[in-house]
């Protein structure tokens, strides 16, 4: 898709930014998201009318594509909001608050609240199973920072973070944050996301040792012995992921609370599942992080 879709107009002028996200949204025409109809809807006029404010006459409510979305109760302009958004899905490791600030000229609170509200865009909703038609799913656990409330033992990861990751092969990604990396967590993320019908690889920790996974095939490599690869049994796609994943946290984002780790999840798993090598360009990750503002309110607090 031709990265000239998304003009220097749409990013420039709010009402054409607003014509260009109701034809995501609307790809059918106006859909009133106060009783759900689409006839009887017509566009409000005059000087004094917000940009892009339509009337439903079924239910006679007033609304704009903002409502019912991210941008909801938002005084932030909607050709920045996608500056916002183009420059967070067109950044392989990410763009700081600080960053998102200076460049679109809003306030650090602005800027930081703005990029939760993408993030939560992107955040993949469904209970779709990855692996299916004999796929193959690669799983792996990393750990970072510290849990709210613990200190840095002397030894093992007891007090960090975790993150699972699920990355089918030529395909996409799922990220969960859990409590631990341990026999039960790992099963319940696994038997809920993964295919029947899928070949599923790990390294050969205990708690994959131990785990009853609801998959045709389980196959594992022992990385203390240096086995990194065994015919179709590597871990590796899931460790690539993980490298551009942990470069962004602690390069560009560096301090993530625990509460917040799931969107910054999100927001990886979504560049990675929208990716070139799977026909995704920038403007086309844009659009589709557009699509998923609806239903997606996050309030301040």
């Amino acid at each position: 898709m031709a990265n000239s879709i998304l003009s220097a107009n749409v990013l420039k002028n709010e009402a054409a930014a607003i014509a260009w996200v109701e034809k995501r949204v609307w790809p059918n025409g106006p859909v009133c998201p106060h009783c759900g109809g689409v006839d009887r809807i017509g566009k409000m006029g005059g000087k004094a009318t917000r940009i892009g404010l339509y009337k439903c006459y079924q239910c006679r409510k007033q609304f704009t594509v903002k409502v019912g979305t991210i941008f909801e109760d938002s005084h932030v302009p909607m050709n920045i909001w996608l500056q916002a958004m183009y420059l967070l899905c067109s950044s392989k490791k990410g763009i700081s608050s600080n960053q998102l600030s200076r460049t679109l000229g809003v306030t650090l609170k602005t800027a930081w609240f703005m990029s939760h509200r993408i993030r939560e865009a992107m955040r993949f909703v469904g209970v779709e199973p990855m692996g299916g038609a004999g796929g193959i799913v690669e799983a792996d656990e990393t750990f970072l920072g510290t849990k709210e409330g613990k200190h840095k033992a002397k030894s093992g990861y007891g007090h960090k973070m975790v993150v699972m990751t699920l990355v089918e092969r030529n395909g996409k990604a799922r990220s969960f944050q859990i409590e631990a990396a341990n026999k039960s967590e790992v099963e319940r993320i696994i038997n809920a996301n993964v295919s029947r019908d899928a070949h599923l690889m790990t390294d050969g920790a205990s708690y994959y040792r131990r785990g009853k996974f609801n998959v045709a095939e389980h196959q594992m490599v022992n990385h203390d012995a240096e086995e990194w690869v065994r015919g179709d049994a590597h871990s590796n796609t899931v460790e690539n992921y993980y490298s551009v994943f942990k470069r962004g946290m602690k390069g560009v984002y560096q301090h993530c609370s625990e509460k917040h780790l799931h969107r910054y999840a999100a927001e990886f798993d979504f560049r990675y599942s929208n990716r070139v090598r799977l026909g995704v360009d920038d403007v086309e990750r844009t659009a589709r992080a557009v699509k998923g503002i609806v239903g997606k309110r996050l309030t301040y607090r």
